[in-house]
């Protein structure tokens, strides 16, 4: 007995230490093998992260494991993934390990986890799934057996996985989310029962209509396989849309060259709850609750070939009368509900497809609303014929419904409106074809959401619909500070409803007080902190202020005071053309700061980052306020702070927005020609001029004459450069030069000509020999250089320079002086020498230089320094330093 027990022992221990090893003998193996079987059938990129072979994992199965697989497509779709997923699990008899790599592996289960399949049609038919190599062998049934995988499946699944298909040319888009799928059967005899489960969230578009909006999907179906055939046969079969149960029975033909289906579904009850099932769970809400009456039937019937130029036929009838719902927690019903509904085709072909909606009406308390018409050519050229009457509180839809809206619904809307027209007129814009008339008004309606910081009050707005115009003849709104009336049309209202047009018009609108903030949310300040981020939980974003791509409107507006953050301007008109993700300004004027401004241009939030291009006409504005109120022009020159007058300017701007419409001032570029008309400088206010009066004794700022002063701005990648301009104090002339960057950075020049008679007896002795006429006209050219900031200047006076200068001038004079004396001498000796008598020795003389114990160059830099010297002597306030 011991020792039949350790054979057996040895043979189990034998057949663990294969099953352990084998995955390594094979794994090898297998992994060649999947590379050669897809280099050989597919044209594509096949990629993989590991393969993987275990023989416990579904023992006495072999499981082959692909890992973070992928598909990618060649031309002509080059670079797309095809397919791609997280897992897929391959179940084999372990005898199919050791068949020859030229004999084909039978699968036995297939799972596919976490995958993604991209399939893509475009406009010329093509298929980013037709990837299979074409096989040029003569012997082709032969060679397809020979290689690759025979699929004789007893089970499938396909787990938390997604299948999107979209066709460009039948502008359909299908999206299967959150796909489980399974199967079980044998696909390995000609005939059998496959029982599978499904469940979805399911998206449907079909040209440029959503029909599903991740609506969910479940069915159970017991399906009769035909392989020989192709025919696949639902005998037991049970679905869910949204809530909403279904029964259905049929069968699908696949053939080679079309399909053909016959099926028929319908509610398994009548019950009207069957009507809140439709409506997606989020919504319905708790409906086993509802108390409901009245019927509720959804049946259908779809047959026929599907081909390139048929679908099937179809007869889907959705009907409903006197019927009624009242949810338990709420005060109102809805009552009086009738529906009948029916999407009808006779022919098979596509255009023959047409919706017709008869009486479907309601009514909550005394309020009635009604909808009736019809949609033919569904498929095609759209024809619609509507008419919606009725009236109704908006109030009552959350006490009746469970909406759950972000804010209370409010307000009364009445219409009576009736519509006629083809989708090519709308198309073709041929408004004058629309068929329209009618009137659509809400009165006492109010609006608030976290978007606007406050309650939009509306009066009273109505609709006045003639042909394919409509006109707004009456638009009354308050919010916070703001009142406004508007008065104007739209030209294309069924273009902008029904199709991807803009919506086109133009308005009138006036207002007493206009505050801009009250249309806007003043975004948080972050705090520091200290602790760190959640995971997962990246910080929001600031939203990018934009122009509605949508509109194509022109608005003429007239507000007696507009309010932008704490500007209040006066009497604010002209004309904003909104087109292209583009405001284009159109003679806007406004009166601020005791004066008036003029502005056209553009501002564009198209693309990436946003820009404007504008001209600005600013006339007699108040220096002190509008460089104060306006932060672009206290970039342009700061130095205007510290002044007290009127100011014009024209400015030609173009540049960068931030996300909140700011101008980027490192992005500036353009030029400006300021003229001051009346100014008074006080030092105080900036520290450049306190310091530079400080500096410089001899300069009085209150002597500054800047009237009538002009010059010429010009700026690029954040700087402002100034064409030298000049100025007077008090008979002192100023030359100023330079530039400065908007981040407050400054180099300037000043060249100041100090007049000599300014420094007095400070001259000293060494020049009195100067007459007073040349005194009179001597002046010091003084060199001062500006760096640093406007806040933080750094101030360097160029007295080497100077000395220089005026040593140059002084000794170029004398000289100048002394030839003259010396040409005056000859003409006296040529004189004398002609008969005229003078005493020669007084014509030796007036040649003879004067005695000079220092050189001439060196008496006149002493006098240069005096001068200077002079001039750095602490002055003494209000006094003229000429003594006069």
């Amino acid at each position: 007995m011991k020792k039949v027990l350790k054979i057996i022992g040895f043979v189990v221990l034998g057949i663990i230490i294969i099953l352990v090893a084998a995955p390594f003998l094979f794994q090898s193996q297998i992994k060649d093998y999947v590379r050669k079987t897809a280099n050989e059938s597919v044209n594509a990129e096949i990629a993989f992260n590991d393969i993987g072979l275990s023989l416990f994992r579904s023992f006495p199965q072999a499981t082959v494991v692909i890992e973070d697989f992928s598909v990618i497509n060649k031309a002509p779709f080059e670079g797309d993934t095809l397919a791609s997923g997280k897992e897929a699990l391959l179940e084999m008899s372990i005898k199919e390990l050791f068949k020859g790599s030229d004999e084909p592996k039978v699968l036995d289960e297939l799972r596919l986890n976490k995958a993604y399949v991209n399939i893509k049609v475009d406009s010329m038919g093509n298929a980013n799934y037709d990837i299979a190599k074409e096989n040029t062998s003569q012997n082709t049934k032969t060679d397809t057996t020979s290689t690759g995988f025979s699929l004789d499946l007893q089970h499938y699944e396909i787990n938390d996985s997604r299948l999107k298909y979209i066709d460009e040319g039948q502008k359909l888009m299908l999206d299967v989310e959150e796909l489980n799928h399974q199967g079980t059967g044998d696909f390995s005899l000609a005939k059998s029962e496959l029982d599978t489960e499904s469940n979805a969230l399911v998206s449907l578009t079909f040209d440029g209509v959503n029909y599903l909006n991740r609506n969910k999907l479940s069915l159970d179906a017991l399906i009769q396989m035909d392989l020989e055939n192709m025919r696949y046969t639902f005998l037991e079969n049970k679905a869910k849309v949204n809530q909403l149960p279904l029964t259905f029975e049929g069968w699908i033909q696949l053939n080679e060259n079309s399909n053909e289906i016959n099926l028929s579904f319908q509610t398994p009850s009548s019950d009207f709850k069957n009507f809140l099932a439709v409506i997606p769970e989020t919504y319905a809400k708790n409906i086993e609750n509802v108390e409901t009456s009245g019927d509720f039937i959804l049946e259908g019937n779809i047959q026929g070939i599907i081909d390139e130029t048929y679908i099937p036929k179809m007869d889907i009838k959705v009907s409903s009368n006197n019927a009624s719902f009242k949810y338990p927690d709420l005060p109102k019903s809805v009552e009086d509900i009738n529906i009948d509904l029916e999407v009808l085709n006779k022919t098979g072909l596509l255009d023959d497809t047409y919706l017709t909606f008869d009486n479907v009406t309601f009514r909550i308390d005394e309020d009635r609303f009604a909808a009736n018409g019809s949609v033919k050519n569904l498929m095609g050229n759209m024809l619609v014929n509507m008419a919606l009457k009725g009236k109704l509180n908006l109030a009552n839809l959350e006490k009746a419904y469970p909406l759950e809206l972000e804010q209370d619904l409010n307000g009364i809307l009445t219409a009576d409106v009736t519509t006629q027209f083809d989708m090519n007129t709308i198309e073709k814009e041929q408004y004058q074809n629309v068929k329209s008339s009618g009137t659509a008004n809400i009165k006492d309606f109010r609006y608030s959401s976290p978007e606007i910081p406050n309650e939009v009050k509306i009066a009273t707005a109505s609709l006045n619909f003639n042909q394919g115009n409509v006109s707004v003849p009456e638009l009354k709104l308050t919010t916070g500070q703001t009142d406004l009336s508007a008065s104007g049309n739209i030209q294309n209202l069924m273009g902008f409803l029904f199709t991807d047009q803009k919506l086109k018009g133009n308005f009138k609108v006036n207002s007493n007080v206009f505050a801009v903030n009250d249309f806007m949310i003043a975004e948080e300040e972050s705090k520091p902190t200290t602790e760190k981020p959640k995971e997962n939980k990246p910080a929001k974003p600031a939203e990018k202020v934009k122009i509605p791509s949508f509109l194509d409107t022109e608005l003429a507006f007239q507000v007696n005071t507009l309010i932008y953050d704490n500007l209040k301007l006066k009497d604010a008109k002209g004309t904003i053309i909104l087109r292209d993700e583009t405001a284009t300004l159109k003679n806007i004027s406004t009166n601020i700061f005791d004066g008036s401004i003029a502005l056209k241009g553009k501002v564009s939030t198209k693309g990436e980052t946003s820009s404007f291009d504008m001209d600005l006409n600013l006339n007699s504005l108040n220096i002190a306020e509008s460089f104060s109120g306006l932060d672009l022009l206290q970039g342009l020159a700061p130095i205007a702070k510290a002044l007290e007058g009127k100011l014009q300017t024209n400015l030609n701007l173009k540049g960068n927005l931030n996300d909140d419409l700011t101008p980027k001032l490192n992005t500036l570029a353009g030029n400006a020609l300021a003229e001051i008309l009346t100014a008074k400088v006080d030092p105080e206010k900036l520290p450049l001029l306190s310091r530079l009066d400080q500096e410089v004794k001899f300069i009085n700022l209150d002597n500054i004459n800047l009237d009538k002063l002009k010059t010429q701005l010009t700026f690029n990648d954040g700087k402002v450069a100034i064409e030298p301009f000049n100025f007077d104090i008090k008979g002192m002339n100023v030359e100023v030069s330079g530039s400065h960057g908007f981040d407050m950075d400054m180099n300037y020049n000043l060249k100041l000509d100090v007049p000599a008679k300014m420094l007095g007896s400070q001259l000293g002795s060494t020049l009195s020999r100067l007459s007073g006429e040349e005194l009179q006209n001597t002046s010091v050219a003084l060199p001062i250089g500006l760096n640093g900031t406007f806040q933080n200047p750094q101030i360097k006076i160029n007295m080497e320079q100077a000395i220089t200068d005026l040593t140059q001038r002084i000794v170029a004079k004398q000289k100048d002086d002394l030839k003259k004396r010396g040409q005056d001498a000859i003409k006296d000796i040529i004189n004398k020498n002609l008969g005229q008598k003078e005493d020669t020795t007084a014509v030796n003389d007036s040649i003879k230089s004067p005695e000079q114990p220092k050189t001439q160059e060196e008496q006149v830099k002493d006098a240069a320094k005096n001068i200077l010297e002079g001039i750095f002597k602490k002055k003494e306030p209000k006094k003229d330093t000429t003594g006069n």
